[in-house]
């Protein structure tokens, strides 16, 4: 009990801001009167004695703010002392093993050690550096203050290896939970956005089918026509747990799940007039060949890499004029969208976005390109297949092909 409460004072003491001065105060004192009070001292002799006492004693009130300057000055003294007159103060021997603890402990090794080569080299080479007759405290005194001296730098750097082994513990520990809960939400939104993207489009479209041929298809059996009922309800059923499940995928990665159908093809106008609108330079929409009805997955897929190709435009050609192409071949969709700005001179086809594009593509079989283009600017192409061969629209309503489809009243 009485250790405890020794050892729990202490570390109050030494906690408090203002310890090091009223120590290195208070430890000058002493200094002083154990100085005062030798036999067989007088005249310089004391003087100087004092003045080595104090400075090997007081400068532990720097050892917050100037630590390798108390060390400096406190280690010059006690060599000093060692030399000239022989034998340091009690309070000067503290000061300086306290010193070269903290040296140890607070600087790097390249600074503490040669803080303790003087005392570790007394044994040897002091009576040849010696002056003024003082023989210094005998043999057995030097080597005991070398060792304690080797002791206390020892001691301070072995803590703060282990100080920093401790700290690199914890940051590598936070670092790698960081990039595991980066990956996790990563895999999480990209099964969100598979899931979202391509599956609920086709349960929607079973559900919607199966209505459909409950209400069209002439003479109809009631057996046939329970059974369509029933593959409506499972597939909506599935869509309502699917959306139940995504809004729990997506919790943590990208925020709520929306309701809202997926964007396509008949939005590309909406997105180039916000485009517009944005940043006030041209955005074109153009279309070759014969426009045909596309998967969802692959108008979703075409929307996002148009999406993203016009945010990169916006963000590394402010104000370039920027054309996008449509071009409906027989067996794929080719999309390119290119800017007029300065070129890929200051983005280098890499990043997430970039890669989050190739990501896409490759979702639905189909792949992208990025770099510059023939002339000036920056060229994203995509070629998406067709997973069918399509079939052509009629010549009528090719011009509502590309027009905004009505929202999903749910």
């Amino acid at each position: 009990m009485v250790i405890e409460r020794a050892v729990a004072a202490g570390r109050r003491v030494t906690g408090a801001p203002e310890w090091p001065t009223a120590a290195g105060l208070l430890l000058g004192l002493l200094a002083m009167v154990e100085v005062a009070l030798r036999p067989a001292t007088s005249g310089p002799t004391v003087s100087v004695a004092l003045l080595l006492g104090l400075c090997g004693t007081v400068p532990l009130a720097l050892v917050r703010t100037q630590l390798v300057v108390a060390a400096v000055t406190t280690t010059a003294a006690t060599s000093l002392i060692l030399a000239g007159i022989g034998r340091p103060t009690g309070a000067n021997l503290v000061v300086q093993l306290a010193i070269l603890y903290l040296v140890g402990r607070r600087r790097s090794r390249w600074i503490a050690v040669p803080m303790a080569l003087p005392f570790v080299g007394h044994p040897l080479i002091g009576p040849l550096w010696s002056i003024g007759g003082g023989a210094g405290a005998g043999r057995l005194a030097d080597v005991l203050l070398a060792a304690a001296a080797t002791v206390a730098v020892a001691a301070g750097i072995a803590r703060r290896l282990r100080r920093e082994a401790a700290e690199r513990a914890v940051s590598r520990r936070v670092i790698e939970d960081t990039l595991l809960e980066h990956v996790a939400r990563g895999e999480r939104a990209r099964i969100a956005r598979e899931l979202h993207d391509v599956v609920a489009h086709h349960i929607s479209m079973i559900a919607v089918q199966a209505e459909t041929a409950r209400l069209t298809t002439p003479g109809l059996p009631p057996e046939g026509a329970r059974r369509l009922v029933g593959i409506a309800e499972t597939a909506r059923a599935a869509l309502t747990e699917m959306r139940r499940l995504l809004g729990v995928l997506r919790s943590d990665a990208e925020g709520a799940p929306t309701r809202r159908p997926q964007p396509g093809l008949h939005q590309l106008n909406d997105l180039l007039d916000e485009a517009r609108a944005s940043t006030g330079a041209a955005a074109r929409l153009v279309v070759h060949g014969r426009v045909v009805p596309l998967d969802p997955g692959i108008e979703l897929t075409a929307y996002r890499i148009t999406q993203e190709a016009l945010t990169n435009a916006r963000r590394h050609a402010p104000g370039a004029a920027v054309d996008v192409v449509l071009h409906y071949a027989d067996d794929a969709l080719r999309l390119s969208v290119r800017d007029n700005g300065p070129g890929p001179a200051d983005r280098a086809p890499s990043g997430h976005g970039l890669v989050g594009m190739r990501e896409r593509a490759a979702m639905v079989g189909g792949t992208l390109t990025v770099g510059p283009a023939p002339v000036s600017g920056f060229l994203v192409r995509a070629t998406l297949p067709f997973p069918d061969p399509p079939t052509e629209l009629p010549a009528t309503s090719r011009s509502d092909a590309l027009a905004p489809a009505p929202r999903d009243p749910a």
